[in-house]
């Protein structure tokens, strides 16, 4: 899913923010001006890395590299 540059730069500063909040002792609590992108700065407070979500894996994968797909031409 494409995500919109503003939209992309407010979930990086929500993430460091939750990153800054965590660094000072504060709360795990999501202040109110970050509400939209709680989940962006909980895991900033929770030192989860931006955009760590793992990519699934294609269970045809064998077939899609098949030795024509990876052997030198």
């Amino acid at each position: 899913m494409a995500v919109a540059k503003k939209d992309q730069e407010r979930v990086t500063y929500a993430w460091m923010y939750g990153q800054q909040a965590r660094k000072e002792g504060k709360e795990r609590v999501v202040p109110d001006y970050w509400a939209e992108y709680a989940e962006a700065w909980l895991q900033g407070f929770d030192g989860v890395p931006l955009g760590s979500e793992p990519k699934p894996v294609s269970d045809q994968l064998e077939t899609e590299l098949d030795d024509s797909a990876v052997s030198k031409p």
